[in-house]
């Protein structure tokens, strides 16, 4: 970062936060500010492109405790309105470091180890605030202030993949294209749920030489299944049983995640809508296994046989006089 900038640019103005902001606050506000201006939410938007850089700019200054001490320093000397560019003696376009530090401190500011104060007092070496700096006006190593920056990190990137039901539930492995055209091979844990998303660490964009790769975030969508559903880690299906079935009870079986079937019993008098649940029989991840929840669904016949029709008449008969609907209306009345 060139030394004007420390002097032109309020990073914590930029990033909306107080100079006595904490470390936490900082990041906090980065990250939120960062998702906001990102160019991937706002594709196209030169301003919002210009915004982003300017976030992680003042963001790479702030974070680093020691730049941010030395951008502290800058801007309590830069006060008074002082502009300069490097050059010694001679050089064109204003005052050199030698001028400036002359006049605000009142010596040579090409003395190697000339120290000066901030407002709480504290004493600031300026060859470690101008990262090697000598006399004339020349500064070694690139950038003054010690603020040279390293190589940037790549970017990260999102990808989408839809998979079926089964293979969320237990687990798979896809192959996903990379955005330089290339293929990646990963494993979807077991357990993944519909809109999650999951990071895989260095298979983004390709950063500065030396520099690390960026994350590819993978967002999965599972498709539904005709049969099982899920909440949370259980398994939900639908089990129809018959009249005679939930009313005199019955054992039936019930259809797992692994193809298979268990027997479950339906207790006598078993109403349409209760969960009968299995234990153990749900979605397994690393840190629980969950159940296998049956829903009842009484299934009314649409067609009855004579004799049916008789028997159902009988308990109609047998039930004449009960209102089942009695004490819906009485609470609807108060």
């Amino acid at each position: 970062m060139a030394s004007q900038d420390w002097f032109e640019k309020d990073f914590y103005a930029i990033l909306g936060v107080p100079a006595d902001a904490s470390d936490k606050d900082i990041k906090k506000t980065y990250r939120k500010l960062a998702r906001e201006w990102h160019p991937d939410a706002k594709p196209g938007d030169a301003a919002a492109e210009k915004k982003f850089k300017e976030i992680g700019e003042a963001y790479a200054v702030l974070s680093d405790p020691e730049q941010r001490k030395q951008y502290d320093a800058v801007r309590a000397m830069s006060r008074g309105g002082a502009r300069f560019t490097a050059g010694g003696p001679g050089a064109g376009g204003g005052a050199g470091f030698e001028d400036v530090f002359a006049q605000m401190f009142g010596g040579g500011g090409g003395g190697g180890g000339t120290r000066f104060s901030t407002s709480g007092g504290q004493g600031i070496n300026l060859d470690d605030l101008l990262g090697g700096f000598g006399g004339g006006g020349q500064y070694a190593g690139g950038s003054p202030f010690g603020a040279t920056r390293g190589p940037r990190r790549g970017r990260d990137v999102e990808a989408r993949t839809t998979i079926d039901f089964m293979q969320a539930a237990t687990g798979d492995t896809v192959t996903l294209q990379t955005p330089e055209g290339g293929h990646i091979t990963t494993r979807i844990p077991a357990g993944v749920k519909d809109g999650q998303k999951i990071r895989l660490r260095g298979k983004g964009m390709a950063g500065d030489p030396g520099a690390p790769q960026g994350d590819l975030m993978l967002v999965v969508s599972v498709r539904p299944h005709p049969v099982f559903g899920r909440d949370g880690n259980n398994v939900t299906v639908d089990l129809p049983v018959t009249f005679a079935e939930a009313a005199l009870g019955a054992t039936v079986q019930v259809p797992t995640l692994d193809g298979g079937t268990v027997r479950v019993k339906v207790a006598p008098g078993t109403p349409s809508g209760r969960v009968l649940r299995v234990k153990g029989r749900g979605i397994s991840t690393k840190s629980a296994t969950g159940d296998l929840l049956a829903k009842v669904s009484i299934i009314v016949p649409q067609r009855l046989t004579d004799k049916a029709r008789e028997a159902v008449e009988l308990l109609a008969a047998e039930e004449e006089g009960t209102d089942p609907r009695a004490e819906l209306l009485r609470q609807a009345q108060q």
